[in-house]
């Protein structure tokens, strides 16, 4: 006989359990549905070609586009507090070519690693600044830097290839314990960052500053100092980014890799951060980011056009614009 204190319903759970569980899907129902959606992926393709699952290949999804899921942390902070950066790939392409110009002009490995981190932070301060205080749009903002990055770059280097470079600022090739280098920076950094948007107060403030600004700025949140610091961590993980990216292959080729940004950004989207801000988790982003490759990787195995990846992508952005959509007008009515 059920407790009277603690009243079921027919499936056997008590109302407190039944608020547990859709407290955690309301939280983690993005990521969720990725995580199963990667898991059927994996076991769909590996039926149709064994060879999907070879330690070469899993090194490629995960390890290859970790440098993808760190910008995606970064991304997701600056989309949750109402914000867009579209000049993030033109940034990791100029960083790139620091860290690697670096590396071959006999600085110690740490500087040719550092710099670009620190590089990236300044960058994006500016464009915080320009947000935070000029009210400029962060899309126009953003664009404008893109075009500055991109231009310079190509300007100055004429996309000239980087060779050359020390075997110990190779880390990304590193494989401690057999696990490649890579795969740790990005577990660690998805779990730290998570941890941080959940329980410090700076966290938790950019939720506020997304879903309601002016809400956030009457309980005593200052707005702009967190809209400028948020832009600044975003520029540390664009360098973190480069540390992977940059030292993944022997060379390095001083250009803007083609649609970047675009990945970041779709990553941290379909990763569950409403494109309007307030909602999301760094978690989903990092799921997302290995989602593309693995589709990627996937159509290369099934013998699909790899182009079919950027129809497949749009297709999933659109869904997930649309649910969160209905999803934030049901709130509204509610």
């Amino acid at each position: 006989m059920a407790n009277a204190n603690h009243p079921t319903s027919a499936s056997g759970r008590a109302p407190s359990e039944r608020g547990v569980i859709a407290r955690f899907a309301a939280a983690y129902g993005q990521e969720i549905v990725i995580f199963f959606a990667m898991i059927a992926l994996f076991v769909i393709v590996t039926a149709i070609n064994p060879r999907f699952i070879s330690p070469e290949n899993l090194n490629t999804i995960f390890s290859g586009n970790a440098y993808i899921a760190v910008a995606a942390i970064g991304m997701a902070m600056i989309i949750i507090t109402g914000h867009i950066d579209v000049s993030v790939g033109a940034l990791i392409g100029v960083l790139a070519t620091i860290s690697g110009t670096l590396a071959v002009s006999g600085y110690p490995v740490w500087v040719a690693l550092i710099v670009p981190v620190f590089v990236g932070m300044a960058v994006n301060a500016v464009i915080g600044v320009m947000v935070a205080y000029a009210r400029i749009p962060s899309i126009v903002v953003t664009l404008g830097m893109l075009s500055i990055l991109r231009g310079g770059l190509i300007t100055v280097t004429g996309g000239a290839w980087i060779s050359g470079l020390p075997p110990e600022f190779l880390i990304a090739q590193a494989k401690p314990l057999g696990v490649p280098a890579p795969i740790y920076f990005m577990v660690a950094l998805t779990l730290l960052a998570a941890f941080w948007m959940r329980y410090s107060e700076f966290g938790r403030s950019l939720y506020a500053i997304g879903g309601n600004p002016e809400a956030a700025r009457a309980s005593g949140i200052p707005i702009e100092r967190r809209t400028v610091m948020v832009f600044v961590i975003h520029g540390a993980f664009a360098g973190l980014a480069t540390m992977l990216f940059a030292t993944q292959l022997q060379v390095i080729q001083s250009t803007v890799p083609p649609n970047l940004e675009l990945t970041v950004i779709t990553a941290a989207v379909i990763g569950g951060v409403s494109i309007l801000g307030g909602t999301g988790t760094v978690i989903g982003s990092t799921l997302a980011a290995i989602l593309f490759a693995a589709i990627g990787s996937a159509l290369i195995f099934t013998n699909v056009s790899a182009y079919w990846l950027r129809a497949v992508i749009g297709v999933l952005i659109l869904v997930t614009v649309m649910a969160d959509m209905i999803r934030r007008n049901r709130q509204g009515r509610a």
